[in-house]
C-alpha cells in the first residue's frame, strides 16, 4: 500500500491524478486529497470515488502548518499540484501567488523532510522558462519568469531543489506544458472558448492571436508523473510535454470547426500584460526513460469537446456564480 498525499487535488490536473491513481492501482494505494476549495476547487470533479475507503478528503490550506505536521507522518508520496494558476489573476493580485505557490510549498517541504517522506514530486510549469522564439527549453536552461505566477512557481521549483541538495529529501520537479481536458475550470482558453462557443458567445482572442503553447491531454500529464515516481531520478528536473504546439488562432478555428460554429465568434481583444509569445519544452529527457504520450491531440480534443457538451450543467453552474454561491455556503464563510 503507497500512501499519497495530492495537495490541490480538488482541482482539475489534481483530480484527473487522483482518478488516475484510482483507475490504475485500486486497492494498492490509500490517497489523502489536501485543498482549500478556492473558486477553482471543485468536490464535483470527484464525486465518482468520494466514498472509496482508501480515499480522504480533507479541506485546508497548504500553508497551514498545523495541519500539514499532523497528515504528513501517514504519507510515502507527496505530490503538490496546489497552487494559484491563473496568469491573468496573478498580475491583479500576485501576492495570492507568492503566498500559496511559494510558502506553500516551503511547509509541505518541511513536513515532508521532517517525517523522512519517500518522494516528493513539486509540479512546476513550463512557463518558468519563459518565451523563446526558436528551438525548445531543457531543464538545464536558465529561468527567466515573466509573470507573478511563472514567478512564484520558479521560486517553489529552486525551493524543492534547495531541499534536496540540503537535506537530501528525494524530490523530483516536473515542469509539464499547457493542459486540456474534463473538469478544468472555465477561466483557461479551451474550456472557455468550448463553452462559449456553446452558448453562442464571443472567443475573446488576445492580441493577433499567434502566441504559441505546447497542448498535452491531462491523462499524458498524470501519467508522466506516476512514471517519474516509479523510474525519476531524484534531485531530477523533468520537462513534461506532447510536442502539439499550436497557435491560440489554431485552437480557436478547431474548436468552432467542431462545433460547426461560425468565424464571427472571434473577438481580438487587448493583449495580456507580458504576454510570452511561445513557450516549447525538450522532452528527451523522459522519453529517454520510456515515456512517451498516449494520446494525439486531435482525438483528445475531440473527446474534451464532447465531455463538455454532455456535461454542462457542471460548467453553467461555475459560469454562472451558482456554484461560487454553494462554495460560499458550504465551504467559505469569509466570502
Amino acid at each position: 500500500m503507497t500512501r499519497y498525499l495530492v495537495t490541490g487535488g480538488a482541482g482539475f490536473i489534481g483530480s484527473n491524478f487522483i482518478r488516475f491513481l484510482m483507475q490504475r492501482y485500486d486497492q494498492t494505494v490509500q490517497i489523502t486529497n489536501l485543498d482549500k476549495l478556492t473558486y477553482a476547487g471543485n468536490l464535483e470533479n470527484l464525486t465518482d470515488i468520494e466514498q472509496r475507503s482508501n480515499y480522504r478528503f480533507i479541506k485546508g490550506d497548504i500553508c497551514d502548518s498545523r495541519l500539514v505536521a499532523q497528515i504528513m507522518p501517514d504519507i510515502d508520496v507527496v505530490v503538490n499540484f496546489a497552487a494559484e494558476s491563473h496568469v491573468d489573476r496573478s498580475i491583479g493580485q500576485p501576492d495570492d501567488f507568492i503566498k500559496t505557490d511559494v510558502y506553500g510549498a516551503f511547509v509541505l517541504l518541511e513536513a515532508a523532510r521532517k517525517n523522512k517522506i519517500k518522494k516528493f514530486i513539486q509540479i512546476s510549469t513550463d512557463e518558468v522558462y519563459g518565451s523563446i522564439i526558436n528551438g525548445s527549453f531543457k531543464e538545464t536552461d536558465a529561468l527567466e519568469p515573466s509573470s507573478p505566477y511563472s514567478a512564484s512557481k520558479a521560486g517553489a521549483d529552486r525551493l524543492a531543489f534547495s531541499y534536496y541538495v540540503t537535506y537530501k529529501l528525494p524530490v523530483i520537479i516536473t515542469r509539464c506544458s499547457n493542459n486540456y481536458g474534463p473538469w478544468q475550470y472555465p477561466e483557461k482558453l479551451i474550456p472557455l472558448f468550448v463553452t462559449n462557443a456553446l452558448e453562442d458567445k464571443s472567443l475573446p482572442i488576445y492580441g493577433d492571436g499567434l502566441n504559441v503553447r505546447d497542448w498535452i491531454y491531462v491523462l499524458d500529464h498524470c501519467a508522466a508523473v506516476d512514471f517519474l515516481i516509479e523510474h525519476g531520478l531524484d534531485g531530477q528536473v523533468y520537462n513534461i510535454g506532447a510536442g502539439n504546439e499550436l497557435t491560440n488562432l489554431q485552437i480557436t478555428d478547431t474548436i468552432l470547426k467542431m462545433l460547426n460554429k461560425p468565424q464571427s465568434l472571434k473577438t481580438f481583444v487587448q493583449d495580456r500584460l507580458g504576454h510570452d509569445r511561445r513557450y516549447s519544452v525538450d522532452t528527451a529527457k523522459i522519453r529517454s526513460l520510456g515515456w512517451r504520450p498516449a494520446f494525439a491531440f486531435d482525438q483528445a480534443i475531440a473527446s474534451t469537446i464532447v465531455w463538455y457538451q454532455e456535461n454542462r450543467a457542471w460548467w453553467t453552474r461555475l459560469k454562472t456564480g451558482e456554484y461560487l454561491a454553494f462554495y460560499k455556503q458550504n465551504y467559505r464563510q469569509d466570502l
